[in-house]
């Protein structure tokens, strides 16, 4: 098999979870342009349903959206029972779903830490275990890929994050535990660090805006990346062509952390 025909995703399905907008949408496309059904997973159902229907029309495959709170286990298996009903199988899950608060340690309270933690880390986990739970009942492997950060290798200045910091650096050894007990199902886990990326929402808001100039006067190539450069890796991921791919952290930050 040729290396253009291994990165193709044709009959397969993968759920994305936070894949109404930003980086989950922008993933989302990616994996329906090389030929994957998607399940759009998002607590904004009604954006979800957009997404959706924006990717049916202008991509040709197959997608779902489903209202889903990452860190309600009920409501990720009801996630998950929907995929079932709709497709043969599961084959990808990006887990993606984050929040971020930017709050100084020493104010932060218990439940703005929980939040943090209980999206970023616990909703990692809920998502992959339902998604590997039905790989290995489907025998025939799959590809889970959560999305961690940068903010896991380093410590962000000028904002105060470590709720953010220390969830996204507990999403990538959970990624590798996962990728070592699940190896024996042919099921593959690695994780994903973006570096600052221009999302809508970090564009569009008035906490970040005045952030970007600094985050781009550090930055190697002095600028942000984009959504769409991060959906190649991912479609690589997702297919054959990373089939001894896996437990591994792929940084994509434009050498932010290099220094």
């Amino acid at each position: 098999m040729g290396i253009l025909e291994q990165m193709k995703l044709d009959g397969k399905t993968a759920f994305i979870t936070g894949g109404a907008r930003g980086i989950g949408k922008s993933v989302a496309f990616g994996f329906a342009q090389a030929g994957a059904n998607v399940v759009i997973a998002d607590w904004d159902i009604e954006e979800a349903q957009k997404t959706a229907e924006e990717i049916a029309k202008t991509e040709g495959v197959k997608t779902l959206a489903v209202q889903t709170d990452v860190t309600d286990q009920a409501s990720v298996n009801r996630m998950i029972e929907a995929v079932k009903q709709h497709f043969s199988s599961l084959d990808i899950a990006f887990c993606n779903a984050g929040i971020c608060l930017n709050i100084p340690a020493e104010e932060m309270s218990a439940e703005q830490w929980s939040k943090v933690i209980n999206v970023n880390l616990t909703g990692v986990f809920l998502t992959a275990q339902a998604a590997g739970k039905l790989m290995i009942e489907q025998g025939k492997g799959g590809s889970i890929i959560t999305t961690a950060s940068m903010s896991a290798h380093i410590v962000n200045v000028p904002q105060p994050q470590c709720a953010y910091n220390a969830s996204k650096a507990g999403v990538i050894q959970l990624s590798k535990s996962l990728a070592i007990e699940w190896a024996k199902h042919n099921i593959r886990v690695n994780s994903l660090s973006p570096g600052y990326i221009g999302t809508e929402l970090t564009l569009n808001s008035k906490e970040l805006q005045p952030l970007i100039k600094t985050w781009n006067d550090m930055a190697p190539l002095h600028r942000l990346g984009r959504p769409e450069e991060l959906q190649s890796i991912c479609v690589y991921l997702a297919g054959d062509s990373s089939s001894f791919t896996t437990g591994a952290d792929f940084v994509v930050d434009g050498a932010f952390t290099c220094f």
